[in-house]
């Protein structure tokens, strides 16, 4: 595409010369009203395109971006021009939406002043946990969960029985006697005991089908045993949450953390409208008229 032939490229060298010189201010010819395009009555101004340009881009690139910055500007002219011709009858809706979105922008900035600085964004466990006991009917499972750890090991291992024994324990030494075990013969654990997952995950990593039932794997608290061509496998479930059920609270911190931010942030921004609200009626800033106590 070639370049608008109203560009003024002895301007446009000038600025890629500045700005690869690494100066950050525009000194005297190039803080100018120079113009580098017009559209109608509309002009694009040197000083608008000063900043086009990153330090330290070659000279063949920086003329590559202005090119494109000023070949965008006058389409987008044009197409505002023909938008205003247009849409002329309709410029007084137009303008009244761009009003109602700077009003709305610049509350929205003041609420976030007030939220930034005065909203406590710590929430202590009891207070999670209330929130938790108050609506835990809101929060049910749609699929059923499970805490447990799976290990996989070769047929032919002859303390197998000695594996499930310590498997099955519950003592702090009987675990760590099985997890030395797996590590030393390098079985495959797979350690779901301290987080839920879907029953659906967990079965992956065992020898089923999908089209099966698998209601009876879902025992607690026992060891039980499945194998394969290849392997076999030992698998405990500690606990079991269905379907229907509420979702345990440890799955749920972060969304009632978010809730209760939520809250806080609401709650604040309420206050401090009616406290700007009650200043500016008690300044006299505020009147509306037609109140019988006026």
């Amino acid at each position: 595409m070639e370049m608008n032939p109203s560009i003024n490229k002895i301007a446009i060298f000038a600025l890629l010369a500045l700005s690869l010189s690494g100066c950050k201010r525009l000194p005297g010819y190039f803080d100018s009203d120079e113009s580098l395009a017009r559209v109608g009555k509309t002009e694009l101004k040197l000083r608008d395109v000063s900043t086009v340009v990153p330090a330290g881009v070659s000279g063949d690139d920086s003329v590559a971006l202005v090119e494109m910055y000023v070949n965008r500007w006058v389409r987008k002219q044009v197409k505002l021009n023909e938008a205003e011709t247009l849409f002329s009858s309709s410029q007084q809706d137009i303008d009244k939406m761009v009003e109602e979105y700077r009003q709305a922008l610049l509350i929205r900035k003041l609420e976030q002043y007030y939220v930034d600085r005065g909203v406590d964004t710590t929430f202590t466990e009891n207070e999670i946990e209330a929130y938790y006991n108050r609506h835990k009917s809101d929060f049910r499972l749609d699929r059923t969960i499970v805490k447990g750890r799976i290990v996989r090991f070769s047929p032919s291992y002859r303390q197998a029985a000695r594996l499930k024994e310590l498997m099955a324990a519950r003592s702090e030494s009987g675990r760590q006697d099985f997890n030395d075990i797996c590590e030393k013969n390098d079985f495959t654990l797979t350690d779901f005991s301290t987080q839920w997952v879907d029953f659906p995950e967990f079965l992956s990593y065992l020898p089923t089908l999908q089209s099966q039932s698998n209601e009876s794997a879902l025992k607690t608290a026992v060891v039980q045993e499945m194998r394969d061509n290849a392997s076999r496998y030992y698998f405990q479930i500690y606990e079991v949450c269905r379907e229907g059920q509420p979702i345990p609270l440890e799955r749920l911190v972060p969304t009632i953390r978010r809730i209760l931010f939520n809250r806080r942030q609401s709650e604040l921004v309420r206050n401090h409208e009616e406290e700007l609200y009650k200043k500016s009626v008690e300044s006299g800033e505020v009147r509306i008229f037609g109140r019988d106590d006026e």
